[in-house]
């Protein structure tokens, strides 16, 4: 599906965007040390988006990431990961992809509006959806405790 930077600035503007209820992050499907979540948003518009959002505490990175069907990311927010641009400019921890024709989600840059850590997740959160103009009706929960694994556990004693 081909999707214009015009097409882009009018879904990130629409200010009807909204996620309705609570998220709750749950234990990662590939059952690495993340948590996670994915919740779908609505608008009048009736564009077709979810926000799929990704924490590893152990690293401290954290993502949510806003997302069409058939066109991938759109628009995405990553702290403590460090992004390579295909300009072969290095950005920081803290960067944002957003859409454009040219390099699709592949250029990011450093935003000055994201004051949380990644170890903030709820402000951050509320941050990213300040910046992407989504209405959050509800609450986020917290992250849980993530669990170290026993010493030894996994290794083998030979």
């Amino acid at each position: 599906m081909s999707f214009s930077n015009a097409e882009f600035e009018t879904l990130i503007n629409d200010a009807t965007k909204r996620i309705e209820g609570d998220i709750v992050w749950q234990e990662d499907e590939d059952h690495s040390p993340s948590v996670e979540f994915r919740v779908e948003v609505q608008s009048e518009t009736g564009w077709p988006l979810f926000v799929r959002g990704s924490y590893n505490l152990l690293i401290s990175a954290l993502s949510y990431v806003l997302i069409m069907p058939n066109v991938g990311r759109i628009y995405g927010l990553d702290l403590g990961k460090d992004h390579h641009n295909p300009q072969c400019d290095q950005v920081g921890e803290t960067h944002k992809h957003r859409w454009n024709e040219l390099f699709r989600d592949k250029e990011a840059y450093a935003p000055t509006d994201i004051t949380a850590s990644a170890g903030e997740p709820v402000e951050v959160w509320k941050q990213f959806c300040a910046e992407a103009r989504i209405n959050h009706i509800g609450r986020m929960q917290p992250p849980p405790p993530q669990q170290l694994p026993l010493f030894g556990w996994g290794s083998s004693t030979t």
